[in-house]
């Protein structure tokens, strides 16, 4: 009996020895999300313009249209300017050439201090190739000029005393007289005499400037 009970109490005491002693628990965390990485949050896409309702109203211009400006009298009394250098309507037809344009024509004196003057002329009738010849005191000045529709002509030092301008019709063009519109302008460009000619060939109109 006491053989058994020994071989029986090795037997058991060989077999604890031989179990592990350590204790393994399973774990089940349910609680835990699952990771799905980190995630911003969306944004929008940067604009190049300011938002309409955040613009300066100063600011707020339209390029579409032009407003007219209003009329003020203290700029303007809203006619239209004459342009003396403008080239004149144009014309069909010169006045007739009555027998009146063929003497010459006396157009006026003006007195002046200026140290010269500007004498401007020019075709304000129909433009067709009307000729002049310019004298002062006698003398020419400008043998052969063309009367177009611009103001063309010369400056005149003044000689104390009287001064006489006078202009030969050379031609009278392909209608009508010879005609021209002049201008008598002082050193300071205030115009002093302002006059017209027609005139048939041959014949000359004339001007004096008085130098005070």
């Amino acid at each position: 009996m006491l053989l058994l009970f020994l071989i029986s109490a090795t037997t058991v005491f060989g077999q604890l020895e031989t179990n592990t002693n350590t204790i393994q628990f399973e774990v089940e965390d349910r609680d835990t999300p699952t990771p799905n990485g980190f995630e911003l949050p969306a944004r929008e896409k940067p604009s190049l313009t300011t938002p309409k309702d955040e613009r300066d109203p100063k600011t707020n211009m339209s390029l579409g249209t032009t407003q007219p400006e209003a009329f003020d009298m203290r700029k303007t009394d809203g006619l239209l300017e004459n342009n003396i250098g403008k080239t004149p309507k144009a014309f069909t037809k010169d006045k007739e050439p009555l027998p009146e344009y063929g003497k010459d024509q006396y157009l006026g004196d003006v007195k002046t201090g200026a140290v010269f003057v500007s004498v401007k002329y020019r075709d304000h009738e129909y433009v067709d190739g009307d000729l002049i010849r310019v004298y002062v005191n006698q003398d020419i000045v400008q043998s052969q000029v063309y009367l177009g529709g611009t103001f063309s002509g010369f400056t005149l030092n003044l000689e104390p005393g009287t001064n006489t301008i006078e202009f030969e019709a050379l031609n009278q063009g392909s209608s009508g007289p010879n005609t021209a519109e002049l201008h008598v302008y002082d050193d300071n460009g205030f115009i002093i005499s302002a006059k017209e000619w027609n005139l048939l060939t041959g014949n000359r109109a004339s001007i004096i400037v008085i130098k005070e």
